[in-house]
């Protein structure tokens, strides 16, 4: 059965001026946007901002899940994810992730084996392929 999610937003006025608020469907957080906090150093939230928590989240748990399934389950996989917008073409051209994993018996090969595959896989990554690039630096550590 398929699982829906939902979150909403409101904005008043114009473009540079006007202001707006997101709020995440669950309640779980809700926070105001506005153009400086977007294209600026403003106060508040923006959209690439929630998309990098999307695609964090989402790729943490595809890089444990992987490692998991064929028995290497994680201590823990933390991820960031660097969202890239240009002003200029309202577009972002690209996303970064680095990713540190603590997982027990693996070596650097096979960590980066998994981290390449769930950069690939995971479902935010599959939706954000319109960005020019995503790249990742996944680390191992000890």
């Amino acid at each position: 059965m398929a699982v829906e999610r939902s979150s909403s937003a409101r904005w008043e006025g114009n473009l540079k001026e006007g202001t707006g608020e997101v709020e995440l469907g669950s309640g779980a957080w809700s926070g105001p946007y506005t153009f400086a906090s977007r294209f600026e150093s403003g106060d508040g939230t923006n959209p690439e901002e929630l998309i990098a928590a999307a695609h964090a989240a989402c790729y943490s748990m595809a890089l444990s899940n992987g490692l998991a399934i064929e028995g290497h389950t994680p201590d823990s996989v933390s991820t960031t994810a660097t969202v890239t917008l240009d002003p200029g073409e309202l577009r972002i051209t690209s996303i970064h992730l680095e990713c540190r994993g603590q997982v027990p018996g693996v070596d650097d090969d096979t960590f980066g084996k998994f981290a390449q595959d769930a950069k690939e896989n995971c479902q935010v990554s599959k939706v954000l392929t319109g960005a020019d690039e995503i790249t990742l630096d996944a680390t191992l550590e000890q």
